[in-house]
């Protein structure tokens, strides 16, 4: 089978099911893991965000959306070269990918239509459930079960221990800083899981903006930066936009050394199997008595 793949988190989901040499094409985000590295790359941003501040970033995209122009563009002579039985999309953001229709409508103009499939999880049963459907789409069934049913047990390990904790800190996790935009689908169930709550975000739903007023009130014991898409040396440079914040250095978080940066893109952004990974470095920020901490996972702001 030949696999093109648009998303990172699908592409990890491939290569986890041991498929990643039946992969022909990615998207230019795909970096992980390494031998997907010199596969082709089929899209490409409508604008360079290297060198960008997440601000700046954000008035890109906006000034490119109010244009109608797409974030996105999609190589449809490129992919129809490579002649997919198989092409993963999304349509859960309009921000992180090309969009749905746009892989429909090129699928549908090539000599022989591949199957598109598109993941588009909330929760993570619903990654756990797109993992099963890839390795139905793939043949790869087993691999699939057995897969799902570690990740499963990852999950559950991390929901026992963290039940014996004597306290549940209130915890906020910033996807986006500037604007402020708290996590939403499967993040806020990630910080209950790991054994906090989270007082503005709702899980299942899409991340939305907030005025910081609004983090301000809710005084978080725990703060969490994790702008989409940034690794945590490029999260790191944008630490500065929260801390400038008025009543910043009021927060709770803030007094008491409380303020994490973490890699999103590896671990919290991408809807694939190393969201389970995510899970696991809340929980050792929640809760650092009971979980060990990865190295180099995160870090204090």
């Amino acid at each position: 089978m030949r696999i093109v793949s648009l998303l990172p988190g699908a592409t990890e989901t491939v290569c986890a099911l041991g498929l990643a040499d039946s992969l022909v094409g990615v998207s230019h985000e795909c970096d992980h893991p390494r031998e997907v590295l010199g596969k082709p790359r089929l899209t490409r941003p409508s604008f360079d965000t290297a060198g960008l501040s997440g601000g700046e970033i954000s008035i890109r995209v906006g000034r490119e959306g109010s244009s109608g122009r797409p974030l996105y563009h999609l190589d449809a002579a490129r992919l129809a070269s490579l002649r997919p039985d198989l092409v993963l999309t999304q349509s859960i953001c309009g921000v992180c990918a090309v969009d749905l229709p746009e892989v429909e409508r090129v699928a549908r103009a090539m000599e022989s239509p591949p199957r598109v499939l598109s993941l588009d999880p909330s929760r993570l049963e619903d990654v756990l459930e797109d993992v099963r459907r890839v390795g139905a789409a793939c043949g790869a069934e087993e691999a699939a079960e057995r897969g799902t049913g570690e990740l499963r047990a990852r999950i559950r390990a991390v929901a026992d221990r963290a039940g014996t904790a004597t306290r549940r800190p209130r915890a906020v996790y910033l996807e986006w800083l500037d604007p402020p935009m708290v996590g939403g689908h499967w993040i806020p169930e990630m910080i209950a899981t790991a054994g906090g709550e989270d007082p503005l975000g709702r899980a299942g739903e899409p991340s939305r903006r907030v005025g910081w007023d609004e983090v301000a009130r809710a005084n978080p014991d725990l703060l969490v930066l994790g702008p989409c898409g940034f690794d945590l040396p490029r999260a790191r440079g944008e630490r500065d936009s929260i801390a400038a914040r008025p009543g910043f250095r009021a927060l709770w978080a803030a007094r008491f050394g409380e303020t994490y940066l973490v890699d999103a893109s590896a671990h919290f952004s991408r809807p694939g199997p190393r969201l389970v990974n995510g899970l696991e470095i809340l929980a050792a920020i929640l809760h650092p008595d009971l979980f060990p901490a990865r190295p180099g996972a995160f870090e204090r702001a």
